[in-house]
């Protein structure tokens, strides 16, 4: 009876010690409409997981973003891509929470930041860090409105909360935030995999994609698979939250081989730093050509991640001959809704039908080393630990362009591609970039260090590479109204810029030869300024706009409008 009471005891301190570890009541919900995401935390994007939640604003703007507690604005932010336009706020529970893509500061905030942007002439301001007594805030304060600044991809807020002292990420859902979710993850396909040239799996040495038989809701299975060596399993997997039709991130996935856990990770928290080796998680190759991503349920040895548990053998499975495995996979989302993937697998002899052709390309890189190879007026450096592993690297020079391998390799560190230009002429020089040529028809402009008579980059991306020439410089066109017109009754000036070159560098804008801000919306290529900025003196105008190319090409155009100051 002592025992028992000790140990139920012991379990309740347990418990109740991870209940406290985050606090439930002490964040509101940010907006003051129900909460529907359109992205969770820990969801896999483009080389990154996802920091935050993305709370649903209805797909509207300027819906009102409230301080999810008291504190003080730490940080404020507003850049053309990433978060667009955020805020930070440090609370004194040692929490820090972030709003993003808003579309602008609540009055005595956006006043502050307008002011810091004129005084840089600069739409984008870095970084302003504030102490606590400058922008003191309570729980429910207004301190901005919803928006679709920076890389977002439609109005929504993006919210995190992460650790004032690490800066570690952590789930908001852990705090309270309680978007209604009923429905379990669903998967879509699974992927196994060969993990060493003994291993077969329906007598290849290839990795096989498996359709899946769907028994009930959160059921599935697979028919009988044959397999020998060590093998890995992948899977396809998305959940879907109540009220919305987005395909969001799990929380967590499991493997179970005969009733024991093999594998488990869960998206708790994470930190910025180890968020790149989100590539080693997923099976980058296949996401690279199908841009579907599978998720893997063993760990990669060069894997740093924080967010697994409880591996045995780093979930990978020696399978032997005359054994039966069950394999079971379960996705669970945060509320504990969860599917169940069922596999068996039959231990068989190996007796090989297919087996992969080993790679033996030109240059063998040894991850933990620095190479540098030169091809017809072409280098490329990679720094020690730029790979994951070990390789044989394809590269070549075809027709002006750099083949450097394939881009389904992910990188750890970027390196350097560098273009001997000497043959050119100074005038050819000023308009030539290193661009991606991945699309020929849509090559993309890496940023181009020009020194002398070479021409350099770096990138985490392998692939095609070329040096590319744009003559034509942008185009600027001014919206709603033409040269000498009155508009009296506009409150914005509004201007389209565009490049089918290199692409847009810079903008300067003026008004009456003052410079004015003018807020660029790059999804829409639309520049505005806001007539309540400065005080317009008389009612003729001069409008003036430079708009310049990642090469320097100049478009000037300027305008004159008749309007007065309306009070």
């Amino acid at each position: 009876m002592r025992q028992t009471l000790f140990l139920f005891t012991l379990l309740a301190a347990f418990f109740g010690h991870s209940q406290e570890k985050y606090p439930k009541d002490y964040f509101r919900n940010p907006l003051g409409i129900p909460t529907i995401l359109a992205g969770t935390f820990g969801e896999l994007r483009s080389n990154h997981f996802h920091s935050g939640v993305d709370i649903k604003t209805q797909g509207r703007e300027g819906l009102k973003i409230y301080a999810a507690a008291d504190g003080y604005i730490s940080r404020i932010k507003v850049a053309q891509f990433g978060f667009g336009k955020a805020i930070y706020i440090t609370h004194p529970n040692g929490f820090t929470t972030v709003y993003a893509h808003i579309s602008k500061y609540a009055d005595k905030i956006q006043e502050y930041v307008k002011a810091i942007q004129y005084k840089k002439e600069n739409y984008e301001t870095g970084n302003l860090f504030f102490k606590p007594n400058q922008f003191p805030i309570k729980k429910g304060e207004v301190i901005a409105f919803s928006g679709d600044t920076g890389s977002s991809g439609g109005p929504h807020l993006h919210y995190e909360i992460r650790d004032t002292a690490t800066e570690h990420i952590i789930n908001p859902l852990f705090f309270g935030l309680n978007p209604i979710d009923t429905n379990p993850p669903l998967f879509q396909d699974l992927k196994i995999y060969p993990l060493n040239s003994n291993a077969r799996i329906n007598n290849k040495n290839k990795s096989t994609v498996i359709s899946l038989n769907s028994i009930e809701k959160g059921q599935y299975k697979v028919g009988k698979i044959t397999a020998s060596g060590a093998i890995g399993f992948g899977v396809n997997v998305f959940d879907r939250l109540d009220k919305a039709t987005n395909k969001n991130g799990i929380f967590s996935l499991e493997m179970l081989v005969n009733g024991k856990r093999f594998y488990y990770h869960d998206v708790e928290t994470f930190s910025f730093p180890e968020s790149k080796f989100i590539n080693l998680l997923i099976d980058y190759p296949h996401y690279i050509k199908y841009k579907k991503k599978y998720q893997k349920t063993y760990k990669d040895d060069v894997n740093k991640l924080s967010i697994y548990k409880d591996l045995v053998n780093n979930g990978k499975l020696d399978i032997l001959n005359g054994l039966n495995y069950n394999i079971e996979i379960i996705a669970k989302d945060y509320k504990g809704n969860a599917s169940y993937l069922k596999i068996p697998i039959a231990g068989t002899e190996n007796n090989t039908i297919f087996m992969q052709p080993a790679d033996t390309t030109a240059y063998k890189i040894v991850a933990k080393n620095f190479y540098k190879f030169t091809e017809d007026n072409v280098t490329v450096a990679f720094p020690k630990n730029t790979f994951y592993e070990d390789l044989y690297l394809d590269f070549k020079v075809d027709k002006g362009v750099a083949k450097i391998h394939r881009p389904t390799i992910p990188l750890a560190k970027n390196f350097t591609l560098t273009f001997n230009v000497s043959k050119y002429s100074e005038a050819e020089k000023k308009q030539l970039y290193i661009a991606n040529v991945k699309n020929a028809k849509y090559p993309r402009f890496q940023y181009t260090r020009k020194k002398d008579s070479t021409f350099y980059t770096t990138t985490k991306t392998l692939g095609n590479y070329a040096l590319m020439s744009d003559t034509h410089k942008p185009k600027v066109n001014v919206l709603y109204f033409k040269d000498n017109q009155w508009i009296s009754k506009r409150k914005t000036i509004k201007v389209k810029i565009s490049d089918i070159g290199s692409g847009i560098k810079n903008y300067r804008a003026t008004l009456n030869d003052e410079w004015i801000l003018m807020e660029y919306n790059h999804k829409k290529r639309i520049l505005t300024y806001n007539f309540s900025d400065k005080k317009l003196v008389g009612s003729k105008h001069i409008f003036k706009i430079v708009v310049s190319d990642n090469v320097g090409n100049t478009n000037t155009f300027s305008t004159t409008f008749f309007k007065k100051q309306v009070n």
